[in-house]
């Protein structure tokens, strides 16, 4: 990921799409230009953030350490279970 993206331009995208493409699945990322101006981003729809997820989880760990236990000793399936019965 420490490659700097390539810029394509417009006419070059729409010429050359398929293989544009077949690149973004394999984890390139391209900005699209109009006369030298970036005005689009082409990126995998399955692109992560990784340090998005793990600060999630480490709110997640926290958060539990907060709650108490359900004082009825019910878990979480529990709970489904008796929603799926009403």
């Amino acid at each position: 990921m420490g490659e700097a993206m390539r810029e394509v331009g417009v006419l070059e995208a729409r010429n050359s799409l398929s293989a544009l493409l077949e690149r973004v699945e394999k984890g390139e990322e391209f900005t699209i230009t109009r006369h030298g101006k970036p005005v689009a981003r082409l990126m995998s729809a399955q692109t992560r953030d990784v340090e998005k997820a793990r600060e999630a989880a480490s709110a997640i760990r926290e958060m539990r350490k907060r709650v108490k236990p359900d004082p009825d000793g019910l878990s979480v399936r529990d709970y489904v279970e008796m929603g799926r019965r009403y």
